[in-house]
Parts: C-alpha cells; structure tokens; sequence
C-alpha cells in the first residue's frame, strides 16, 4: 500500500465525554478514545483500514484537500 499523507486531529466532545479523533479527507470516519494520542493513533488505523478495503474493491481513494 502506497503510504500517504492526511490530515488528523483529535477534538474534545462534551456530549461524548472523550476525545474525538478525525481525518479531514475522511468526513465520514470518526473515533472516541479517552485519551487524544489514542483517538489519532486508532482514527489513522481506522483510515488504513479503509484505504486497504477501498483498494482491495478498486475504489478510488479520496485526493488530498490538505
């Protein structure tokens, strides 16, 4: 798998009591951990997840907006 470049970040969430990890090119994908290093560690492994699924079903992967 080709190794590419996104952008995370982990956010507080008041109403979810953790942290919310995020990737900007990936809208659709979230991931709620109590600590932030853990919400980016498991949000970037979710998107490698995907990234591999989409390329195993010959999906196009989502350009860069960073």
């Amino acid at each position: 798998m080709q190794k590419r470049q996104f952008t995370y970040q982990a956010i507080w969430s008041d109403t979810d009591g953790e942290f919310v990890g995020l990737c900007a090119e990936f809208p659709s994908l979230s991931w709620l951990a109590s600590t932030k290093d853990e919400a980016i560690a498991e949000i970037q492994h979710l998107v490698e997840e995907c990234i591999a699924d989409m390329e195993a079903n010959g999906e196009p992967i989502n350009p860069l907006i960073s």
